[in-house]
């Protein structure tokens, strides 16, 4: 199958997961209720990526987001008849399995011989990180200096982000599903724009446009009214919202929007909205392919549900990429107890002091111990205010982490107890002891590009 520009040289590339656990219905929704060119799907948050080695190490064929093959078995009759091509992370960790499961899904679905798959290799950087640290890449933490071989054998997974560039080549190369690992997020729909536009990678402008297209289009139906602060009570028919569309043009600027007969809303609140997500430094939203300065974007009306973007300016890439690592840092167990009126708050309170005397006296080493309340200050913390006297019920909830499994099992041994040896009215004690769980700690870290670059590998093979 193959794929033109759309109409006055527009594609639309739809986006139809935010995330690994998205609402499963929302691609089918996007290939079959409108025209679409290209059809977008981001599985991949950096503790994803951990979880997915966990699995490949039990399993050497899991690895990769396994929801993206009965969809895409579902949808693939379709994607081949309208001609949509489909990029996506849910590669993960196993990009080959992901790829061979694609196949036998095309031909559940009746489309060997239709469609092509191209994946994109070479991100993962788990095997070679003690020779990168030897050859002189300290892959130091980026919120606090500290050089990785600190602690090294504690790592479950490195992958650096790549960019359009492989992505590029599979589409050139014919490829209908485009597969990769720890692409940029952005990257899966302002690829689609360079390839279809034929835009020079150095086109910083255009390319900056593509950044802000792929940070509003990357989190789902968050750009078409869900999760908005802005009139959320009058954001019509939520339960069959739509996902959001970027009608992209070659000159760059481009038309956010949504199939027509969805639900949810396209206006200019709430693309501002989504633009202000995960936002540090607005004039450098650094990308593996640009730079774009976010304070430079331009956001007008275009008719119902549709926001046009424009004037959007670019910066040079940078020499580096981001490396999105994983590792292990001990034990955490959560437990909750609910406190009934009357004197709910005080109840749950003077619950939380006698568990963490107890804890105490037993010496276990913990190093941290959370208590919150929810339904009183869980969210708003010192800006709670007083307690109500009147307040109904509260949850007491206690988190705990320790370098010791051993702490922490015994932590899960005191929560119960508390329930005929604290404050009165406790219920709410579901599922038994809180379970012990290994924390995944987050580790940011830059590398020169020529470390990943050449060694990424597009391979485009018939399903």
């Amino acid at each position: 199958m193959q794929v033109g520009r759309g109409s006055s040289g527009v594609i639309r590339i739809g986006c139809g997961q935010g995330f690994w656990g998205d609402t499963p219905g929302a691609p089918v929704d996007q290939v079959r209720r409108g025209p679409l060119d290209y059809l977008m799907l981001d599985y991949l948050a950096e503790v994803t990526m951990s979880i997915l080695q966990k699995q490949r190490r039990r399993d050497p064929g899991a690895g990769f987001a396994r929801d993206f093959v009965p969809l895409m078995e579902e949808i693939f009759p379709d994607v081949c008849r309208r001609g949509i091509r489909v990029l996506t992370n849910a590669g993960g960790v196993n990009v080959e399995g992901c790829r061979d499961a694609l196949i036998e899904a095309a031909r559940a679905a009746g489309v060997s011989g239709r469609a092509t798959i191209g994946t994109v290799t070479g991100d993962d950087l788990l095997v070679r990180l003690p020779e990168l640290i030897e050859s002189g890449h300290p892959l130091r933490n980026m919120d606090d200096g500290r050089p990785l071989a600190e602690i090294l054998d504690q790592v479950e997974s490195a992958n650096a982000y790549i960019g359009a560039g492989p992505l590029l080549e599979a589409l050139a190369g014919g490829a209908d599903v485009v597969v990769t690992g720890r692409s940029t997020d952005t990257a899966l729909t302002y690829a689609p724009m360079m390839h279809a536009f034929g835009w020079r990678r150095d086109d910083w402008d255009r390319i900056a446009h593509g950044i802000v297209a792929g940070h509003v289009n990357e989190c789902g139906a968050q750009a078409t009214g869900g999760n908005c602060q802005f009139a959320w009570r009058e954001i019509p028919d939520l339960d069959d919202v739509g996902y959001p569309i970027v009608e992209a043009t070659p000159a760059g600027s481009f038309v956010l929007t949504k199939h027509e007969g969805t639900g949810g809303r396209v206006s200019v609140p709430i693309v501002k909205e989504q633009i202000l997500y995960e936002m540090g430094d607005p004039r450098e939203y650094v990308t593996p392919d640009g730079i774009a300065d976010f304070t430079t974007i331009r956001l007008e009306d275009d008719g119902p549900d549709r926001v046009r973007v424009s004037g959007v300016r670019g910066r040079p890439r940078t020499d580096q990429l981001k490396v999105s690592i994983s590792y292990r840092a001990g034990f955490k167990a959560v437990g909750t107890l609910v406190y009934a009126w009357p004197d709910a708050v005080e109840k749950a309170e003077r619950a939380g002091e006698i568990l963490r005397a107890r804890l105490q006296r037993l010496g276990l080493a913990l190093d941290r111990v959370r208590t919150e309340i929810v339904g009183w200050n869980a969210t708003a913390g010192p800006l709670a205010g007083p307690p109500r006297p009147d307040q109904p019920e509260v949850v007491l909830r206690v988190a705990v982490h320790s370098d010791s499994r051993d702490a922490v099992e015994r932590f899960s041994q005191e929560l119960a107890p508390l329930v005929l040896t604290g404050p009165p009215s406790a219920t709410g004690f579901a599922g038994g002891r809180p379970r012990v769980q290994d924390v995944v700690a987050f580790w940011p870290a830059l590398i020169d590009r020529d470390q990943v670059e050449p060694r990424l590998r597009v391979e485009v093979r018939a399903a």
